[in-house]
């Protein structure tokens, strides 16, 4: 999990929005194909939840000035 917040917090702001764009659409198409009995793996909801969540935990973050774009890349 370590690993995915640090791949997370090296984007710039403009790639995390872009990134929870498109994971909150990838989110929809798997709920929907949940109700259509064409998802195969529900996990994958889980997963999809989760990486928006780490998402927008950054950009929290980062609004109220408690992390900085590129913060993961100081600490290393």
């Amino acid at each position: 999990m370590a690993s995915k917040m640090i791949e997370i917090r090296d984007r710039s702001d403009e790639e995390l929005l872009a990134s929870l764009d498109r994971a909150r659409d990838e989110l929809f198409r798997l709920k929907l194909g949940r109700f259509t009995n064409q998802l195969t793996n529900v996990n994958e909801i889980r997963q999809k939840r989760r990486e928006i969540a780490r998402i927008e935990t950054t950009i929290s973050a980062r609004r109220k000035g408690l992390e900085k774009a590129g913060a993961a890349k100081a600490k290393e």
